[in-house]
């Protein structure tokens, strides 16, 4: 890519993280094009669906938390780990309103540009509840699928107005029933 198409596209997933926060995944690409200050037609170039936008997107978080996922691994408790992770997962799925909505689709949607990068974070997750299961701190009776869908509705219900003044207390109440040796008082931020 030549350097002023990659500053291009670099600046338009700047502006459109933005304006995803604020507006959610259904947020108008005309209005994302605006303030990056390039015609539609240069957007649709570099991302000719919504759905590759969200893509590129997501796909450097969902790294993240694959990266963070293996460093928890070997630097922090089974236990410790899980939560860490599950917490960051969770605030980020609170992020953009409407990601959960197409991570779920994604998740069962091969042909989606979502799709990778949601079993790359969901395969992640399932390696830290393996380790906790393994150690007998975690519940033996779910699996990555189980624990992808609580982030995913956690996520939902931050965005939601009115258990967004109660996320921290769901959260400690879902993690608790993940672990085996902890009260709910113990996830407190």
């Amino acid at each position: 890519m030549r350097a002023d198409a990659k500053k291009n596209y670099e600046h338009i997933l700047a502006v459109a993280s933005v304006v995803v926060t604020e507006q959610g995944v259904d947020a108008s690409l005309r209005e994302i094009a605006r303030r990056a200050g390039v015609g539609l037609g240069t957007l649709y170039r570099h991302f000719p669906t919504r759905e590759a936008l969200l893509e590129a997107l997501l796909r450097a978080s969902f790294d993240e938390f694959t990266t963070k996922a293996r460093e928890l691994e070997t630097a922090s408790s089974p236990d410790d780990a899980l939560v860490s992770w599950l917490r960051d997962v969770v605030a980020f799925t609170g992020k953009y309103q409407g990601v959960v909505d197409a991570m779920m689709a994604a998740k069962e949607d091969t042909e989606s540009a979502l799709h990778t990068s949601c079993v790359t974070m969901r395969t992640a997750g399932t390696r830290l509840l393996a380790r906790a299961q393994v150690e007998g701190l975690a519940r033996t009776d779910m699996d990555g699928d189980d624990l992808f869908s609580l982030a995913a509705a956690l996520g939902w219900l931050s965005n939601q107005p009115s258990s967004a003044p109660r996320a921290e207390h769901l959260f400690s109440i879902i993690a608790s029933a993940i672990l085996t040796n902890r009260s709910s008082s113990n996830f407190r931020a």
